[in-house]
């Protein structure tokens, strides 16, 4: 068997991370349609509950992935002025863009910005999840 090591440790807790803001994200898009469908007083109060209850966890992730992000950087010690610390920077504005266009979203009172900034979000997380896999493979 391979050994356990810090550098495992630091990618499982990034991918953790990653699968649950990710992929939550996606989840939550699925449920929401269907969560609708249950009436006009149900509906919003059921994609309410869903939204809040993900927030419990996906918050969490979120710091986890800008905790392990920066123990990654510290550990992979780019240089600078290369194409990785280009597509490293890339990142972390796409990253930014991800945290605060949900916690616009979180806070929005229409539909339409409900759904304008779940849709930032999540366009900018997948984003930052295809750009980490770049930084990984590169």
């Amino acid at each position: 068997m391979l050994p356990v090591t810090a550098a495992t440790i630091r990618l499982f807790l990034h991918v953790l991370g990653a699968t649950v803001w990710v992929g939550g994200q996606i989840t939550l898009a699925g449920l929401v349609p269907g969560l609708r469908t249950l009436g006009p007083e149900a509906g919003p109060e059921a994609t309410r509950a869903a939204a809040r209850r993900f927030n419990l966890i996906a918050w969490p992730a979120f710091a986890l992935l800008v905790v392990t992000g920066v123990w990654n950087i510290a550990a992979e010690h780019p240089t600078f002025g290369t194409a990785y610390t280009t597509t490293l920077m890339i990142k972390i504005v796409v990253v930014a863009a991800s945290g605060i266009t949900a916690l616009i979203h979180t806070q929005a009172k229409s539909r339409t910005m409900l759904a304008v900034f779940g849709a930032l979000t999540g366009i900018t997380a997948l984003a930052a999840l295809f750009l980490g896999i770049m930084l990984a493979t590169g």
